[in-house]
This record gives C-alpha cells, structure tokens and sequence, in this order.
C-alpha cells in the first residue's frame, strides 16, 4: 500500500456539485495493489445479497453512525475520524474485477456496489474505479445494483443506462432523515438530503430502476419516515428498505461523541431510545437481529414503514437476482474485437 504524497483533490473537478463541502481536515490517501481479489462474499442472512464490491477503504462522508468503522482498526488505524480520513483506493479494483468474472466458477449473481464503503466517495470524481468496474459489468452483463448518498453518480447515467437494457440494475439512496441540522450532525459530509433525491429524480427520469433506503434508522432521530418514502415516491422510487442502527464495537462511544458535540439537547434521549429498541443495549451481533430492533418503538417502526409502503406502492418488483436468471455472459473474442 502506497501513500499518494499528493492526491487529487475532488473538490477541484467538474464533479463538485455533486460531491457537498470539503472535510474539516486534510485527507490521505494510499494506494493499494496487492488487492488479491475485488468480489467478497457476504454469508450474513441479515442482507439481501451475497456479493459485493469495494472499490474503497474508508468513506470521506463521516457518517457518525457507519457500522464500517471497524473495518479501518484491521488496517492499523481508528474507527473514529481516520475511517474519515484515510482512505484507501483499490487502483487495480477494474481488472480484478474482469479476473474474476472470467472465472468459470462465477455464475453472475448479483454483484452490489458497495457495502463497507461509497462506491462515490469524492475521489471517485478523479480515480473512477466504480465507473470502470461498471464498465467491465456492462461488457459481461454482469447484474448490479448500487448503494450510495452522492449524487455523483449522475455523472455515469450514461453506463447506468447500459446496464439497465442489457443486464439488471437496481439503485438505491440511503436517506435517513429529511432535516438538514440532523443530516449535517451525523451526516457531516455527505450530499445532502435534497441533492440525493434530486438525483433519484435524475436516475429514474433516466429509466434507471431507483428506490430509497430509510437506513440507519436512529431512534429518537428518525422522525419522518412517511415524508421520506412520500418524497422519494415522487422522486420515481419503486423500492424502499429500512435498517435499524447497528454500533458494533468502537462506533458506539464515536456515534455517542459526536451526537452530544452537535444534538446535545437530543442526545440523552437518543442514547435511551437506542437502548430500548436493542433490550437494553447499544448493539446486537446476532445474525437476524443485527438490522433490526425489539420492544414496542421498533415495532411500531416497522408498521408505519410498511403501511406507508403498501400505500405509496412500493416494492411491487422483486430486485435481487440470483445466477438462475442472470443475464450474465462472458464476452467473446470475436465480440471484444467489433465492442
């Protein structure tokens, strides 16, 4: 892994618009290459794929709140603001990627972008790894789908477009609140919440399947949940999921920290709620509850999340797609030679 001495700065590109404010402090960046391999398995029942790529360590957003954290202390660095801070890009991520779809063991299940990291975090305005990575799945007709908070990924509606007519694509925004003072507190330097549905907006105009992920759920926080799925069914929305708060080891005393630095008149009661709607504590890692709450506020949660979806429409379609009706092929020499 290298250190990049002078790293390209995403707030300088056309792309700003969609990228939000600059962080507070100076980011490193590092350059990894000995990346062995780009598609993780994911064997946990509490998420609805099994595939996943990862473009990028770390997510220059600062979600307070991002169960990921974690995953920077294997690298020898803090869950807390070096999660923020330093980040890692996969360089060589595009031709891992076409490795590994050329294996005859890879059957063309869905692929999703991404899951411990933004597949558009500003740097991705100059690296460009997810819209490589996508190009190679546009070649093989490799089925998708995309996580994000960037608007940023407007600028690859072209590929994106792609992807829809000749494979399977799905996108969703995770959207948790509709308040701008919540968003910036634990959300400090993502997109905000109206840039994000005006690129659902932009996505579906497009023709491109979108939908809205209400997550994470923060008790106490999250307080406009039929605003939400009301805004972005009109945003073009098909699809909706919701995911309770998880704050697995060193992210609950940072999440806590950081809500008392900018909600401090909302923190105690946060802190309670979480509490309650997890038997009294701040986290579970048992596989089936890890997404999801107990007690009373995270069933009455589900109920109003539900009767909304019902109302509005949403989730009609099914969007997971497995190898048994996979659009996947691998390309020919002779096609690779006319594109």
């Amino acid at each position: 892994m290298q250190y990049v001495a002078n790293p390209p700065n995403p707030w300088l590109t056309h792309s700003v618009e969609w990228i939000g404010e600059p962080p507070e402090t100076a980011l490193e960046v590092f350059e990894e290459t000995e990346t062995r391999h780009i598609i993780t398995h994911n064997d946990s029942p509490d998420v609805g794929f099994d595939y996943t790529v990862n473009c990028y360590r770390g997510c220059i957003h600062g979600c307070t709140y991002c169960f990921s954290r974690p995953t920077h202390e294997y690298l020898g660095y803090g869950a807390g603001t070096d999660f923020d801070r330093k980040i890692i890009a996969k360089v060589n991520a595009p031709e891992l990627l076409r490795k590994e779809l050329m294996k005859p063991s890879w059957k063309g299940d869905e692929i999703v972008f991404s899951f411990t990291s933004d597949p558009y975090i500003p740097l991705e305005a100059n690296y460009k790894l997810t819209r490589r990575c996508l190009e190679v799945c546009a070649e093989f007709r490799q089925p998708i789908g995309v996580i994000t908070k960037s608007a940023l990924i407007r600028r690859d509606i072209d590929l994106l477009q792609e992807l829809a007519r000749h494979a399977k694509l799905g996108v969703f925004f995770t959207i948790p609140f509709t308040d701008v003072e919540v968003a910036r507190a634990v959300e400090p330097f993502a997109p905000l919440p109206e840039a994000r549905f005006h690129a659902m907006e932009a996505l579906a105009a497009a023709g491109i399947t979108v939908g809205i992920g209400i997550a994470p759920v923060i008790p106490g926080l999250s307080t406009d949940i039929p605003v939400l799925l009301k805004r972005a069914k009109e945003a073009g929305a098909q699809h909706a999921f919701i995911n309770m708060l998880r704050l697995p080891g060193n992210v609950a005393p940072y999440f806590e920290e950081r809500l008392r630095e900018k909600l401090p008149t909302k923190a105690d009661r946060v802190m309670n709620r979480i509490r309650e709607a997890r038997g009294g504590k701040l986290n579970s890692s048992v596989f089936g509850e890890r997404m999801r709450g107990k007690g009373e506020y995270w069933a009455a949660t589900e109920r109003l999340f539900k009767i909304h979806c019902q109302r509005l429409g949403f989730n009609k379609k099914r969007t997971h797609q497995t190898a048994a009706g996979t659009t996947f092929r691998r390309p020919s020499a002779q096609a690779s030679l006319f594109g």
